[in-house]
Protein backbone atom coordinates (compact mmCIF):
# COMPACT_ATOMS: atom_id res chain seq x y z
CA UNK A 1 0.00 0.00 0.00
CA UNK A 2 3.17 2.54 0.83
CA UNK A 3 4.71 1.29 -2.21
CA UNK A 4 1.28 2.16 -3.77
CA UNK A 5 0.90 6.09 -2.58
CA UNK A 6 4.56 6.78 -3.12
CA UNK A 7 4.21 5.89 -6.86
CA UNK A 8 0.89 7.72 -6.60
CA UNK A 9 2.66 10.68 -5.49
CA UNK A 10 5.91 10.67 -7.66
CA UNK A 11 3.60 9.95 -10.35
CA UNK A 12 5.30 7.04 -11.82
CA UNK A 13 3.63 4.04 -13.74
CA UNK A 14 2.95 0.98 -11.61
CA UNK A 15 5.06 -2.23 -13.50
CA UNK A 16 8.82 -2.39 -13.88
CA UNK A 17 10.77 0.36 -14.36
CA UNK A 18 12.07 0.51 -17.97
CA UNK A 19 13.13 4.07 -17.57
CA UNK A 20 16.59 4.08 -19.49
CA UNK A 21 14.88 2.09 -22.39
CA UNK A 22 12.03 4.96 -22.55
CA UNK A 23 13.84 7.62 -22.31
CA UNK A 24 16.35 6.03 -25.14
CA UNK A 25 13.53 5.66 -27.47
CA UNK A 26 11.90 8.99 -27.12
CA UNK A 27 15.08 10.40 -27.53
CA UNK A 28 15.39 8.71 -30.76
CA UNK A 29 11.84 10.10 -31.65
CA UNK A 30 10.79 6.81 -31.18
CA UNK A 31 7.34 5.88 -29.32
CA UNK A 32 7.59 4.04 -26.15
CA UNK A 33 4.15 2.59 -24.70
CA UNK A 34 3.43 0.25 -21.88
CA UNK A 35 0.91 -2.68 -22.78
CA UNK A 36 -1.99 -2.46 -20.72
CA UNK A 37 -2.77 -5.46 -18.11
CA UNK A 38 0.78 -7.00 -19.33
CA UNK A 39 4.76 -6.88 -17.83
CA UNK A 40 5.69 -5.53 -21.37
CA UNK A 41 6.34 -2.73 -23.67
CA UNK A 42 5.88 -1.40 -27.65
CA UNK A 43 8.14 0.83 -29.22
CA UNK A 44 7.57 2.37 -32.84
CA UNK A 45 10.25 3.53 -34.44
CA UNK A 46 11.47 3.10 -38.40
CA UNK A 47 14.15 3.15 -40.75
CA UNK A 48 14.19 6.53 -43.56
CA UNK A 49 10.72 6.98 -41.88
CA UNK A 50 9.14 3.54 -43.13
CA UNK A 51 7.62 2.15 -39.57
CA UNK A 52 8.88 -0.78 -37.41
CA UNK A 53 7.58 -2.31 -34.40
CA UNK A 54 9.15 -3.59 -31.33
CA UNK A 55 7.30 -5.59 -28.85
CA UNK A 56 8.58 -7.11 -25.49
CA UNK A 57 6.33 -9.16 -23.00
CA UNK A 58 4.47 -12.71 -23.04
CA UNK A 59 5.76 -15.06 -25.70
CA UNK A 60 3.16 -15.66 -29.07
CA UNK A 61 5.02 -18.94 -29.77
CA UNK A 62 5.07 -21.80 -28.30
CA UNK A 63 9.13 -23.00 -27.69
CA UNK A 64 9.54 -19.42 -26.20
CA UNK A 65 9.40 -19.23 -22.32
CA UNK A 66 9.22 -16.52 -20.33
CA UNK A 67 9.18 -13.52 -22.41
CA UNK A 68 9.24 -12.64 -25.87
CA UNK A 69 10.97 -9.86 -27.98
CA UNK A 70 9.60 -9.35 -31.33
CA UNK A 71 9.88 -6.92 -34.10
CA UNK A 72 8.47 -6.68 -37.72
CA UNK A 73 8.10 -3.91 -41.02
CA UNK A 74 6.29 -3.53 -44.14
CA UNK A 75 8.96 -3.86 -46.86
CA UNK A 76 6.02 -4.66 -49.58
CA UNK A 77 8.23 -7.57 -50.75
CA UNK A 78 7.71 -10.10 -53.35
CA UNK A 79 4.51 -12.22 -51.11
CA UNK A 80 5.88 -15.60 -51.99
CA UNK A 81 8.99 -15.06 -50.86
CA UNK A 82 9.42 -17.19 -47.87
CA UNK A 83 12.73 -17.45 -45.72
CA UNK A 84 13.51 -18.70 -42.19
CA UNK A 85 16.87 -18.45 -40.56
CA UNK A 86 16.70 -19.52 -36.97
CA UNK A 87 19.25 -20.91 -34.11
CA UNK A 88 20.05 -24.20 -34.27
CA UNK A 89 18.66 -25.58 -31.34
CA UNK A 90 15.57 -24.43 -31.87
CA UNK A 91 15.79 -26.03 -35.66
CA UNK A 92 16.27 -28.86 -33.93
CA UNK A 93 13.82 -29.33 -31.66
CA UNK A 94 11.14 -27.70 -33.90
CA UNK A 95 12.33 -30.72 -36.45
CA UNK A 96 11.71 -33.26 -33.87
CA UNK A 97 8.47 -31.84 -32.74
CA UNK A 98 7.05 -32.01 -36.09
CA UNK A 99 8.05 -35.33 -36.95
CA UNK A 100 6.60 -36.55 -33.23
CA UNK A 101 3.43 -34.58 -34.61
CA UNK A 102 2.89 -36.32 -37.61
CA UNK A 103 4.33 -39.56 -36.51
CA UNK A 104 2.83 -40.49 -33.24
CA UNK A 105 -0.67 -39.20 -34.58
CA UNK A 106 -3.34 -39.89 -37.59
CA UNK A 107 -2.59 -36.14 -38.96
CA UNK A 108 -0.86 -36.62 -42.45
CA UNK A 109 -1.25 -32.87 -43.77
CA UNK A 110 0.68 -30.04 -42.23
CA UNK A 111 -2.40 -27.42 -42.17
CA UNK A 112 -2.68 -23.87 -41.36
CA UNK A 113 -2.69 -24.44 -37.56
CA UNK A 114 0.87 -25.75 -37.76
CA UNK A 115 3.28 -22.37 -37.04
CA UNK A 116 5.33 -21.53 -40.58
CA UNK A 117 8.51 -21.92 -38.62
CA UNK A 118 7.24 -25.76 -38.39
CA UNK A 119 5.76 -26.25 -41.78
CA UNK A 120 8.80 -24.57 -44.07
CA UNK A 121 11.24 -27.01 -42.27
CA UNK A 122 8.99 -29.62 -42.94
CA UNK A 123 8.57 -28.16 -47.07
CA UNK A 124 11.96 -26.66 -47.50
CA UNK A 125 15.09 -28.22 -48.26
CA UNK A 126 18.44 -26.70 -45.62
CA UNK A 127 19.88 -24.03 -47.55
CA UNK A 128 23.71 -23.69 -47.55
CA UNK A 129 25.10 -20.02 -47.55
CA UNK A 130 28.96 -18.05 -47.12
CA UNK A 131 29.35 -17.35 -43.98
CA UNK A 132 32.11 -17.84 -40.78
CA UNK A 133 32.40 -21.09 -39.31
CA UNK A 134 30.74 -20.12 -36.36
CA UNK A 135 27.52 -18.17 -37.82
CA UNK A 136 27.07 -21.79 -40.16
CA UNK A 137 27.46 -23.77 -37.30
CA UNK A 138 24.96 -21.52 -34.79
CA UNK A 139 22.13 -20.69 -37.80
CA UNK A 140 20.10 -22.60 -40.35
CA UNK A 141 18.61 -21.35 -43.12
CA UNK A 142 15.07 -23.07 -45.14
CA UNK A 143 13.74 -21.15 -47.88
CA UNK A 144 11.56 -21.56 -51.27
CA UNK A 145 14.15 -19.98 -53.06
CA UNK A 146 17.47 -21.06 -51.87
CA UNK A 147 19.70 -18.39 -54.12
CA UNK A 148 17.66 -15.82 -52.63
CA UNK A 149 17.72 -17.10 -48.63
CA UNK A 150 21.12 -17.59 -49.25
CA UNK A 151 21.74 -13.91 -50.61
CA UNK A 152 19.79 -12.14 -48.06
CA UNK A 153 22.05 -13.78 -45.32
CA UNK A 154 25.21 -13.35 -47.00
CA UNK A 155 27.66 -10.79 -46.71
CA UNK A 156 26.10 -7.59 -43.93
CA UNK A 157 23.64 -9.87 -42.21
CA UNK A 158 26.17 -12.85 -41.45
CA UNK A 159 28.26 -10.49 -39.82
CA UNK A 160 25.91 -8.87 -38.31
CA UNK A 161 24.92 -12.52 -36.67
CA UNK A 162 28.63 -13.25 -35.87
CA UNK A 163 28.51 -10.14 -33.85
CA UNK A 164 25.54 -10.80 -32.38
CA UNK A 165 26.71 -14.28 -31.70
CA UNK A 166 28.93 -13.12 -28.60
CA UNK A 167 26.38 -10.49 -26.89
CA UNK A 168 22.61 -10.62 -27.57
CA UNK A 169 22.83 -14.34 -28.92
CA UNK A 170 25.74 -16.11 -26.80
CA UNK A 171 23.48 -18.52 -24.35
CA UNK A 172 21.62 -19.44 -27.76
CA UNK A 173 17.95 -18.40 -27.03
CA UNK A 174 15.43 -19.41 -29.39
CA UNK A 175 15.45 -16.89 -32.03
CA UNK A 176 14.03 -16.39 -35.83
CA UNK A 177 14.68 -13.85 -38.70
CA UNK A 178 12.04 -14.34 -41.46
CA UNK A 179 10.86 -13.01 -44.39
CA UNK A 180 7.02 -13.89 -44.88
CA UNK A 181 3.99 -11.91 -46.72
CA UNK A 182 5.93 -8.85 -47.76
CA UNK A 183 7.22 -8.52 -44.26
CA UNK A 184 10.21 -8.95 -41.93
CA UNK A 185 9.94 -10.61 -38.60
CA UNK A 186 12.03 -11.20 -36.08
CA UNK A 187 11.47 -12.91 -32.44
CA UNK A 188 13.63 -14.61 -29.76
CA UNK A 189 13.50 -15.35 -26.03
CA UNK A 190 14.79 -12.50 -23.68
CA UNK A 191 14.37 -12.16 -20.24
CA UNK A 192 15.72 -8.65 -19.51
CA UNK A 193 14.86 -6.54 -21.92
CA UNK A 194 17.81 -4.00 -20.72
CA UNK A 195 19.21 -0.68 -22.94
CA UNK A 196 22.09 -2.88 -24.50
CA UNK A 197 19.98 -6.10 -25.66
CA UNK A 198 17.21 -3.72 -27.26
CA UNK A 199 19.72 -1.39 -29.05
CA UNK A 200 21.37 -4.65 -30.17
CA UNK A 201 18.17 -6.27 -31.59
CA UNK A 202 17.35 -3.53 -33.53
CA UNK A 203 20.87 -3.28 -35.20
CA UNK A 204 20.28 -7.09 -36.00
CA UNK A 205 16.82 -6.28 -37.24
CA UNK A 206 17.50 -2.90 -39.25
CA UNK A 207 20.49 -5.13 -41.18
CA UNK A 208 18.25 -7.70 -41.96
CA UNK A 209 15.88 -5.29 -43.29
CA UNK A 210 18.64 -3.97 -45.26
CA UNK A 211 19.46 -6.87 -46.68
CA UNK A 212 16.17 -8.14 -48.20
CA UNK A 213 15.20 -5.02 -49.48
CA UNK A 214 18.86 -6.15 -51.59
CA UNK A 215 17.64 -9.50 -52.20
CA UNK A 216 14.43 -8.35 -53.14
CA UNK A 217 15.30 -5.62 -56.07
CA UNK A 218 16.90 -8.99 -57.54
CA UNK A 219 13.48 -11.12 -57.90
CA UNK A 220 12.47 -11.59 -60.96
CA UNK A 221 9.47 -10.06 -62.04
CA UNK A 222 7.10 -13.34 -62.24
CA UNK A 223 7.61 -13.58 -58.63
CA UNK A 224 6.29 -9.81 -57.47
CA UNK A 225 8.18 -6.54 -56.87
CA UNK A 226 9.22 -4.90 -54.02
CA UNK A 227 7.98 -1.48 -54.96
CA UNK A 228 6.16 0.94 -52.74
CA UNK A 229 5.85 1.46 -49.10
CA UNK A 230 3.05 1.72 -46.87
CA UNK A 231 2.20 5.94 -46.80
CA UNK A 232 1.52 5.38 -43.05
CA UNK A 233 1.47 3.04 -39.76
CA UNK A 234 -1.54 1.31 -40.41
CA UNK A 235 -1.00 -0.70 -42.92
CA UNK A 236 2.21 -2.20 -41.41
CA UNK A 237 0.93 -3.15 -38.17
CA UNK A 238 -3.08 -3.65 -38.32
CA UNK A 239 -3.51 -5.35 -41.56
CA UNK A 240 -3.69 -9.52 -41.70
CA UNK A 241 -1.43 -9.26 -38.20
CA UNK A 242 -3.52 -11.40 -36.42
CA UNK A 243 -2.26 -12.12 -32.65
CA UNK A 244 0.48 -10.05 -33.19
CA UNK A 245 -1.19 -6.68 -32.47
CA UNK A 246 -0.57 -5.59 -29.32
CA UNK A 247 -2.92 -4.49 -26.60
CA UNK A 248 -1.51 -1.15 -26.10
CA UNK A 249 -2.19 1.80 -23.70
CA UNK A 250 -0.92 5.10 -23.40
CA UNK A 251 0.71 4.74 -20.41
CA UNK A 252 3.88 6.53 -20.94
Amino acid sequence: MLDALKRLISGKPDGPDWGAVSEWARGSKMVFKRVREEEGFVIDGGMDSKPWRLEWGSPQRFYIEGHELRLRMELRLPPNLQVLLLSQPLRETLERQTFERFTESTQTVIDGTTPEEMRWLAMFSKVTFAASKNVRIRFGLVGNTPQVAASWVEGALARQLEEASAKLLQAEPPFVLMLLRGRVYMRMQLANPDLAAIQQAIGLFEVAVLQALRVAGGVGPGEGAASGWPSTSSTAWQTQLGPDDPKDASRH
